[in-house]
């Protein structure tokens, strides 16, 4: 299989369906070379015939997808900070195995071991056989080429997590930084394909950044660009888990909103969220985001908070990168008509308008982005043994 039909078959995955002359245009080759790969796969039935595109006046073009049953699918591995996710998905983006998530505490000395678990409770179910890769997204500071995150100590079996989970089940892996994934899916997929120059923050646990410029994704010198939770924009006096004070993630964070609300309920304050409270001792940040999504005062004034923060955080953004879009994705986008308020207000205030004024500010509603986005840095690895039965028909 060429590069030629490697390039259309990806481009098709990220945007399908297509015809010769979209993907011509979209690969960068003339139509009489694209014509002669497109029915090569079609010969091989790699891509299959989707339909006839909108007519323009003349003759309507036939457009193509992935086919899925001749390629092989990818297991998808979504890491937080508190839970992972993980599902068999194909090229067009479709489940072929139920989503299963796990509470996985990554500070936990048996993550590792919960991880490898919940992959091997996957692959029972799975045809080996039939899998290209394992995607695998995470939060830390992550070497997308080695397959290292040096947020892990050397001796800690996350810190070289690609070689050990290639090791252990023989699949090759691909390992990514999960706000840098999310952004490409939610620049190919979600609410940000139309911009060029996006700001992706991966509201979570933490506060993530993927960035996306001039439509690639910046990785900076080191290969660690978008460290915004760590931008020193608080004047509390607490410590971040980076070990240093002032950082934007102490405010900014569903973890900092947690505290919050935990805190004002240890006070007394009334609260829905009073039962859970006193059951658990605690509160969960899906506890926290739906009692705001159905009114609860405590919940909307701890989300606020980090409101006002983040937007401050965004408006050091557009004053450095002047983006088209800075779009909120992540667990957090849930909370969007509380925080959305609180964001632009604190932009109007912080940013200046000749810069702001030409930003938008959008909130994501990609279903399993960090899914998706674990799936597509696999597609963006692609060789000739995604197909099936390649042996044979190469």
């Amino acid at each position: 299989m060429n590069a030629l039909e490697l390039s259309i078959l990806k481009e098709l995955y990220f945007s399908h369906p297509q015809s010769i002359t979209e993907l011509s245009q979209s690969v960068g080759k003339s139509v009489p070379n694209i014509t002669r790969a497109i029915n090569q796969l079609q010969q091989l039935g790699y891509i299959l015939n989707d339909g006839l595109a909108p007519s323009t006046g003349g003759r309507r073009a036939a457009r193509f997808v992935p086919n899925p049953i001749n390629l092989r699918a990818i297991v998808s591995v979504a890491m937080d900070q508190f839970y992972t996710s993980i599902a068999v998905m194909d090229l067009t983006n479709n489940f072929q195995s139920p989503i299963k998530t796990k509470a996985i505490d990554l500070t936990s000395t048996e993550a590792y071991r919960d991880l490898t678990d919940l992959i091997e409770d996957v692959l029972q179910t799975t045809d080996r056989e039939s899998l290209f890769a394992i995607g695998i997204t995470i939060p830390g500071f992550v070497d997308s080429h080695t397959g290292r995150n040096l947020s892990y100590p050397s001796e800690s079996p996350l810190s070289d997590l690609k070689s050990r989970i290639e090791n252990k089940f023989g699949i090759r892996t691909f390992l990514e930084n999960d706000s840098s994934a999310i952004a490409i899916a939610e620049h190919r997929f979600g609410k940000a394909q139309w911009a060029k120059d996006v700001m992706v923050v991966n509201l979570n646990w933490g506060v993530g950044l993927g960035m996306i410029l001039d439509n690639l994704l910046y990785r900076g010198h080191s290969g660690y660009a978008g460290e915004f939770s760590h931008i020193p924009l608080s004047n509390l006096n607490k410590l971040c888990s980076c070990g240093k004070k002032g950082c934007l993630e102490v405010e900014a964070s569903l973890i900092a909103a947690v505290d919050f609300a935990n805190q004002q309920l240890a006070k007394g304050s009334e609260s829905s969220l009073r039962i859970a409270f006193g059951a658990d001792g605690g509160i969960s940040g899906d506890q926290l985001l739906e009692a705001a999504a159905d009114g609860d005062q405590l919940a909307i004034e701890s989300l606020r908070g980090i409101g006002r923060i983040l937007g401050k955080g965004i408006a050091t953004l557009i004053h450095i990168i002047n983006p088209q879009l800075v779009l909120i994705s992540g667990r957090g986008a849930k909370a969007k008509n509380v925080l959305l308020p609180q964001i632009q207000s604190s932009i109007l205030e912080f940013a200046i308008h000749r810069l702001s004024e030409h930003t938008t500010i959008a909130f994501s509603d990609t279903e399993h982005v960090q899914l998706l986005g674990a799936t597509s840095i696999c597609v963006m690895q692609i060789d000739p043994t995604i197909y099936k039965n390649n042996s044979t028909k190469v």
